[in-house]
């Protein structure tokens, strides 16, 4: 080899090595755990971080987060759960939050068992009401479809499962092994960090939300659990799930953004074609972010 070609080359192994090398640098989330709010059970996955509000013998409401933003995104919405007569479970998923990151494909049937664990865990046999948000709705939708008889309701606020666009990157990414896994660790966190930096003027019931989901990209597991996702259940439609659950008659309530380009409204259409009985409503001037957006307009739309 030529003394050029062996530049070349160690350029190339310190490039393939520099993803790994930056998620090194990245906090390690056993850290994070140590000052944590709320409680954690260890579960059959993993560790995952959990939090109650409202009164004890409520009715119990579980919210389940999105791709990117774990539960702090419900912290202006709880409020109004609990103040309705609510008693609200919220949790970070696996690889989000504090929550730990387990390996392997982050699927419906992996997301599934996190939620059906920690029911487990907290002794919860009756059913629940479910609000889901963006990816969150998937889960809801893939819990719901698998244990029907465990739901009391399902609340979907621009939920994935019909249709989204994550941006080129992401789309790129999902179908390409090695080189898409590279160019995802590489590309991605400037990717997010500018659309998160895009919403920092807006109105929002979370505190200090955008700093808190820039934080995530330096938490260790999040990339690689969101790019899992992608490739999970993200992949595909949830058209057998939703008709399903149309099957077994589960209230459905649908909350929409109608400026939403990440989840487009077009999805109402989809879902109404899979489940006409769904209730579905659309907030005027919100974009992806209407849980902390508008958050007023969502728990009214919600009616729970």
């Amino acid at each position: 080899m030529t003394l050029a070609g062996g530049v070349l080359a160690l350029a190339a192994l310190g490039a393939a090595a520099l993803p790994a090398w930056r998620e090194t640098r990245r906090q390690d989330v056993a850290r994070l755990q140590t000052n944590a709010p709320g409680q954690f059970a260890d579960l059959s996955q993993g560790r995952t971080h959990y939090q109650w509000s409202g009164p004890e013998e409520a009715p119990i409401v579980v919210c389940v987060h999105g791709l990117t933003t774990p539960s702090f995104v419900w912290n202006g919405l709880i409020p109004h759960l609990t103040a309705a007569g609510a008693r609200v479970l919220s949790y970070d998923l696996y690889g989000r939050g504090f929550s730990d990151a387990p390996p392997g494909r982050q699927t419906g049937a992996f997301f599934t068992r996190q939620l059906s664990d920690l029911l487990a865990h907290e002794g919860i046999d009756a059913p629940v009401t479910l609000v889901g948000y963006s990816m969150g709705g998937a889960i809801v939708t893939c819990f719901a479809a698998a244990h029907p008889d465990r739901v009391h309701r399902l609340a979907l606020v621009a939920p994935a499962g019909m249709g989204h666009d994550l941006g080129p990157i992401a789309r790129f990414t999902t179908g390409v092994p090695v080189l898409g896994d590279w160019l995802f660790h590489m590309v991605y966190p400037r990717q997010l960090r500018a659309g998160i930096a895009a919403e920092r003027a807006l109105p929002s019931s979370v505190q200090g939300i955008t700093d808190l989901q820039m934080a995530q990209l330096d938490r260790r597991g999040f990339l690689r659990s969101v790019l899992s996702s992608l490739r999970g259940i993200l992949h595909a439609p949830l058209e057998a799930e939703h008709r399903k659950i149309a099957g077994t008659g589960i209230p459905v309530t649908a909350v929409w953004g109608r400026e939403d380009k990440v989840i487009p409204l077009g999805a109402l259409h989809t879902l109404a074609r899979w489940n006409p009985a769904a209730r579905q409503e659309v907030i005027d001037g919100a974009g992806h972010g209407l849980t902390y957006t508008h958050t007023d307009q969502l728990a009214r739309a919600l009616d729970l």
